[in-house]
């Protein structure tokens, strides 16, 4: 049944004419109205009168959606599918945003908290996330949605430094996964003052298993009003994923025992000597049921975007790669200051050697002269990887530049038990025939990690949406065709390219990439440019 609206005056008028000894019951205080020759109670349009108004069958929208101006910056107006995202979270204290890549819920969840802060239903924000995103993603995003709120993050070396920034009064704090259990104690302590009462988990799906860390949520969970567990992939291997993500943010959704939630979803085979568990034809869907309520939204249901977006994440280096890649740049400036000739050749060994302490692995000899590949501490970029690929719906292209570096990548994805396959210019024809037909046509390896030579012209690989570049490539050719492997006919979707970046040259070379200009040229203006940053 509809309603009428002021959102100026927060006024709902319900008519009357239906269940009136409900609604009399329900609002006794509530006056009446005439509107138009109806008559209506007028009642407040707030979160609880909402709900109630629903339960009797009114169409009443979320208050957010006509009390708050989402604010963002010029030009970038929410999706609708944002909009109805919010509508859940401002409603339910407990909640699920399953959304996809690209969708925005990282707005979402800072919408809906600045909204509840403003109509004081809540006052400071945990968000719990992966490392790579703390600083890149939600700080930088809180600074566009709510500028006027103070964030801090809670991370650092020594327990003692983060136990000072957690001392600061801020509005907003970022800790990632493991970070919760060095501060456990003392998160517990401002969560049970309802200080700190509402917690947002990134990349619900870290929670997927029984550990410490799970259960270290769970109970800071338990304490807090506000619980909303966001990932675009909370069932990564089987149904049963959910379980402990779903003991953290709603425990009463799922069985008190793990054991008896994997019998509802999961049916046993037996040979005498070894048991092999799979889903039940309805798996996937009680699975659901129990993660709820909760929105599930895909890129391809943002109308407001284009049919392909590119996006580029910022990912920080690790201690030692950072301090390899300053000594690669302090060579590089002596040579110019030194007056030395910078040659193409040079400047373009100097690149890919950069480029390979980026991505983590740089090619090089032992001390007997023999070719070996040196490991350097790039877990954030592993990391923002693997988050890619747990946040999309459908098969992931990953180009790696440079073929040392797709071994290690391979080893990342075999700990996550993400099916995939590798191709590089060792592999041999038949093999690849193989592994792009099973890709495309098949539901074996949901994702393809190559270099991207290997597939730059004439394959068609619209089985993927999303494209994972973990660095750029110097040749314009080469990326536009990579690219295309997607964006050809037969595609359903919309797709993404991701391009994963720490440093300047990685950002110029991109920028080259868009314009396709020439990289070279531009590399070798670094040189010169003494201002540049690196």
């Amino acid at each position: 049944m509809q309603v009428h609206l002021s959102p100026k005056h927060k006024i709902v008028g319900v008519p009357l004419g239906g269940d009136d000894a409900a609604l009399k019951n329900l609002f006794p205080k509530a006056p009446l109205h005439t509107l138009n020759g109806t008559d209506v109670l007028l009642i407040n349009h707030s979160e609880a009168e909402t709900y109630m108004l629903r339960q009797l069958g009114f169409d009443v929208p979320a208050p957010i959606l006509t009390q708050y101006s989402f604010p963002t910056p010029p030009g970038m107006a929410p999706f609708e599918v944002q909009k109805k995202t919010c509508a859940l979270l401002t409603m339910a204290q407990r909640a699920y945003v399953l959304n996809g890549m690209g969708t925005g819920k990282t707005k979402c969840a800072l919408w809906s908290w600045d909204y509840l802060k403003r109509h004081n239903r809540a006052n400071k924000m945990l968000v719990v996330c992966p490392r790579s995103t703390m600083t890149f993603t939600w700080v930088r995003e809180a600074l566009q949605v709510c500028p006027d709120a103070k964030v801090v993050v809670l991370h650092g070396h020594s327990k003692k430094y983060r136990l000072a920034k957690l001392a600061e009064d801020a509005d907003i704090y970022v800790i990632n996964h493991d970070g919760i259990k060095v501060l456990h104690k003392e998160l517990m302590g401002r969560l049970k003052k309802n200080d700190i009462d509402v917690i947002c988990i990134d990349e619900l799906a870290k929670y997927r298993n029984k550990s410490d860390r799970t259960k270290v949520m769970a109970a800071m969970a338990a304490v807090t009003p506000w619980v909303w567990g966001m990932t675009g992939s909370p069932m990564p291997h089987e149904p049963t994923d959910v379980y402990y993500q779903c003991k953290v943010v709603t425990p009463t959704s799922v069985p008190k025992y793990y054991s008896h939630f994997e019998n509802m979803l999961m049916n046993r085979m037996s040979n005498g000597t070894f048991t092999k568990l799979f889903p039940k034809p309805d798996a996937i869907d009680r699975a659901y049921e129990a993660m709820q309520p909760a929105v599930r939204f895909t890129i391809d249901e943002v109308v407001e975007l284009p049919e392909c977006v590119e996006r580029y994440v910022d990912v920080d280096m690790g201690t030692r790669q950072l301090k390899v890649y300053k000594d690669i740049v302090n060579h590089c400036q002596a040579l110019t200051a030194n007056g030395d000739l910078v040659t193409a050749a040079n400047a373009g060994a100097a690149m890919n050697k950069l480029l390979q302490i980026s991505l983590g692995w740089v090619y090089g000899t032992d001390t007997a002269g023999a070719p070996v590949v040196h490991s350097l501490d790039n877990n954030l970029r592993v990391e923002a990887l693997i988050d890619a690929i747990n946040s999309t719906t459908n098969k992931v292209l990953v180009f790696v530049p440079f073929k040392h570096a797709l071994q290690g990548i391979s080893d990342a994805l075999l700990v996550e038990r993400i099916d995939h396959a590798v191709v590089s210019g060792d592999t041999p024809d038949k093999e690849r025939n193989r592994v792009f037909n099973l890709f495309q046509n098949t539901t074996k390896y949901s994702v393809l990690a190559a270099h991207p030579e290997c597939l730059a012209h004439g394959i068609t690989l619209t089985a993927a949406d999303t494209v994972v570049w973990f660095g750029p490539i110097t040749s314009n050719e080469t990326y536009d065709q990579a690219n295309h492997r997607i964006k050809r006919v037969g595609q359903l979707h919309k797709q993404q390219i991701i391009h994963l970046q720490s440093t300047a040259v990685e950002r110029r070379i991109y920028a080259s990439l868009r314009k396709q200009a020439d990289v070279q040229t531009n590399f070798l203006q670094m040189f010169a440019d003494t201002n540049m940053e690196w």
